[in-house]
């Protein structure tokens, strides 16, 4: 039998995580980070920092 017992916190830690926003970096330093990524070939990083800026800027969620 493989079941998994998650802690009673662990969900109430999830939880509040979701409900707290957290601010983003300046536009500077996300645009720095994104050509560090850049120049270190990290795809990871890259798709990070793009969509960082991307909602920074406001571009997400508008129709």
């Amino acid at each position: 039998m493989n079941t998994i017992a998650h802690r009673p916190t662990e969900v109430a830690a999830i939880a509040a995580a979701a409900r707290s926003g957290r601010p983003l970096p300046s536009m500077p330093v996300l645009f720095a980070a994104l050509v560090t990524a850049y120049a270190t070939r990290d795809r990871h990083g890259l798709n990070l920092f793009a969509h960082a800026i991307a909602r920074k800027g406001g571009e997400v969620g508008q129709a």
